[in-house]
């Protein structure tokens, strides 16, 4: 009746121990992200990280694994703001300018898109396209 039971979540992480988030990848997404980009409502970009002491690694991947055990996301991470950009296909001598020669991009926090980085690397096997 007890083979399967787990008195903490360490005990139960043993076996799951390759799909952590460790500093190593961290680092390594940290370092693909584009520099240039706008910063989100945190204020932060992208230079921020990469600039940052080398212990910052150590504690994104130690947050990002606390919030996969407690299987919560701060509300901040999903706080954006959209940005409008004119279309490629504008033409200003032709017509007025409307809405729909606008398209808009999201600017969200470097932080949480991170995040999102670690957890593609990490269990991407695990999500498929229809």
């Amino acid at each position: 009746m007890r083979a399967g039971y787990c008195g903490s979540v360490d005990e139960c992480c043993y076996r799951f121990c390759c799909y952590r988030f460790d500093a190593e990848l961290v680092e390594k997404v940290v370092a693909k992200l584009k520099r240039g980009k706008a910063a989100g409502l945190d204020g932060l970009t992208s230079e921020h990280l990469q600039h940052s002491h080398s212990l910052l690694p150590v504690v994104l991947a130690k947050l990002f694994n606390l919030m996969m055990q407690l299987g919560n996301v701060p509300p901040q991470f999903g706080e954006s703001y959209t940005v409008p950009i004119i279309k490629n296909n504008y033409n200003m001598y032709s017509k007025s300018i409307t809405v729909d020669d606008f398209r808009g991009i999201s600017i969200s926090p470097v932080v949480s898109k991170v995040f999102e980085h670690c957890i593609l690397e990490r269990y991407g096997k695990f999500f498929y396209n229809e």
